[in-house]
C-alpha cells in the first residue's frame, strides 16, 4: 500500500492545488520569497500519517514556528497575531484524514489526538 501514496513532491503539488496558493495560517501568498511546504495537522509525533490528509500547506516560518502546537493552539495563536488563518481548511482537511483513518484502518496512535482536535475546532466554530 504504502507504494501507491504519493510522494512528498507529489503531496506537496496536490496540497498546494487543493488549498489554494497561500499559507493555511497566516494567509501569505506563495511566492518566489514564500515558497509552500507541507504541514502535519496531527503531527508525526503523535503518530499522524505523511498523507495528503493529513497534510496543508504551509510556508516555512508558519510550518517551523508550529512546531508540535495542536492545529486548534495555532489557530487561536495565529490569531492572537492578527493573521486570518484559514480554519475551514483545517477542519476540512482533518474531516478528511478521519475518513481516510477509517477506510485505510491502522493509525492507531493518532485517532485520539485527531478526534480531540475536531471537537475543539467545532466548539471553536460555535
Amino acid at each position: 500500500m504504502a507504494d501507491l501514496l504519493p510522494d512528498r513532491a507529489t503531496r506537496l503539488a496536490l496540497a498546494t492545488a487543493r488549498d489554494g496558493g497561500d499559507c493555511t495560517w497566516c494567509r501569505r501568498p506563495f511566492d518566489d520569497r514564500v515558497t509552500p511546504t507541507t504541514d502535519h495537522l496531527v503531527p508525526r509525533v503523535k503518530g499522524g500519517p505523511s498523507w495528503l490528509e493529513n497534510e496543508v500547506a504551509a510556508c516555512r516560518r508558519c510550518n517551523r514556528e508550529r512546531g508540535h502546537l495542536s492545529p486548534s493552539d495555532w489557530l487561536a495563536e495565529c490569531e492572537r497575531r492578527g493573521w486570518r488563518p484559514d480554519a475551514d481548511r483545517v477542519v476540512k482537511v482533518l474531516t478528511a484524514l478521519a475518513g481516510a483513518i477509517a477506510t485505510r484502518g491502522g493509525q492507531r496512535r493518532a485517532r485520539p489526538y485527531l478526534e480531540g482536535q475536531l471537537r475543539r475546532l467545532k466548539r471553536r466554530a460555535a
